[in-house]
């Protein structure tokens, strides 16, 4: 599909927000968020199939995602690098091939089938992600005015949560609804030929997303995507202070993002916890009593939730100060997490439902006022806190908790995430320094 030609010469700053060429950008940033959420989010259904393939404990299922989340740490720092030193658009169609790669790698994993390799190749993809995540958040950020960043960047991670809440029902049809894990009552033992059989059941999804990763690749590859403003660029080499000197480096003068960072960390300990182990919540005879493929329809609330909250959200930041917002939003999921931790049957069971639509907007909140102010260090703190979604792996410490105590007592951790967020918003998130340009 032709795409309109924008200048490329013309800087992108602060002020852009009208055109054609504007909402064109908008658009195919929105559908990478798209790709991501979705690609995320298959997790959530690939975990509790892994779990019977592998016969893991839900520690061993949790550390999955804690490598996925680890990749976030290992490459954020470097992405940034790479985008100084190649462009966003170069880093963006690096970062879908890298993507597109690792979820080709799933086919031998799962023919083998090898626990390590899939490790790996989930490793890749989330490594791929990273470097979209550092390159779109910061540049959906600055493409139009700073008031309404957060309005903006809650805008198309409304698409990412509409990839979030697609992935479950292609993951709960085309991977436990395939498997004999999935479609088997809790508890059931499989023999080995059906856990071989239910290992290659996710060779034709991972394909299925390779291949569109590739072809959304091409296409953005074609499209010319604006340069930002010099403003917004990382500061020049010369003008840093050697790394023995990180301690003076002007980054730690601003508060909103020293606090930011940490807020990130913790918010996704909360939201991958949820994520992850909703299946096996509801499935228990105490709260569902379901099957995983049925637990998995829903899943796909759980996300909606946060795609409806994040269109709300959206709305009420061009009228409601973006701290403000955030603050009702963690009381909400603090509340419902309480009642789903201590509580039974239905009701507890659409109380960590209704947790997504209280998640929604608290990435992409956290992140446009941990940037605010930043001026010329936008990059580099862009990507301190894209390296905090590496909070997510620590999503094995539920798993232990789970194991411990009982996986509804583990969602006390979440709980406690909550806190830290609603803290955020309503003291850490005020700046105390502007960058000069």
């Amino acid at each position: 599909m032709a795409a309109p030609i924008l200048d490329t010469t013309a800087p992108l700053g602060a002020g852009t927000g009208a055109g054609p060429g504007y909402r064109a950008t908008l658009s195919l940033l929105a559908t990478l968020f798209f790709m991501w959420g979705f690609i995320t989010v298959i997790n959530g259904t690939l975990l509790p199939h892994l779990r019977s393939v592998f016969d893991l404990n839900y520690t061993q299922t949790t550390l999955i995602e804690s490598v996925w989340f680890i990749a976030y740490f290992i490459a954020s720092i470097p992405s940034a690098k790479l985008i100084e030193r190649i462009g966003y658009k170069a880093s963006i169609v690096a970062g879908l091939v890298i993507m597109a790669f690792g979820a080709v790698l799933m086919v031998p994993a799962s023919m083998i089938p090898s626990y390590g390799v899939v490790l790996a190749a989930l490793f890749i993809i989330a490594a791929g992600i990273t470097l979209l995540q550092v390159a779109a958040n910061p540049y959906v950020a600055v493409i139009g005015s700073p008031e309404t960043s957060s309005s903006r960047l809650n805008l198309v991670q409304a698409f990412n949560s509409m990839g979030t809440t697609f992935a479950p029902l292609f993951g709960g049809y085309l991977i436990l609804g395939r498997s004999t894990s999935g479609t088997a009552a809790a508890g059931a033992v499989l023999t080995p030929a059906e856990r071989l059989a239910d290992a290659q059941s996710v060779q034709l999804p991972y394909l299925i997303v390779a291949a569109v990763l590739v072809v959304l690749a091409v296409a953005i590859a074609r499209f010319r995507l604006p340069d930002m403003n010099a403003s917004t660029r990382g500061v020049a080499r010369e003008r840093l202070h050697p790394w023995w000197h990180i301690w003076r480096h002007p980054l730690w003068g601003h508060r909103n993002l020293v606090l930011g960072v940490p807020a990130i960390f913790i918010y996704l300990i909360a939201e991958i916890g949820v994520g992850n182990l909703f299946i096996n919540f509801v499935s228990t005879p105490e709260i569902g009593n379901l099957t995983h493929e049925q637990a998995s329809h829903y899943l796909f609330l759980l996300w909606g939730g946060m795609m409806v909250g994040r269109f709300l959200g959206s709305y009420l930041m061009q009228r409601i100060p973006a701290e403000t917002v955030l603050a009702a939003f963690s009381v909400g999921a603090l509340v419902v997490m309480l009642i789903a931790t201590f509580t039974t049957g239905p009701v507890a069971m659409w109380a960590l439902i209704s947790v997504g639509l209280f998640h929604s907007i608290m990435f992409p909140t956290i992140f446009t006022l941990g940037i605010r102010g930043l001026g010329p260090l936008t990059e580099e703190g862009s990507g301190l806190l894209i390296m905090a979604i590496a909070g997510g792996a620590l999503v094995i410490v539920q798993g232990w908790l789970a194991d411990a105590y009982g996986l509804q007592l583990s969602f006390l951790l979440t709980a406690a995430c909550e806190l830290y967020v609603l803290f955020y918003a309503l003291w850490g998130a005020k700046p105390v320094a502007v960058a000069a340009d």
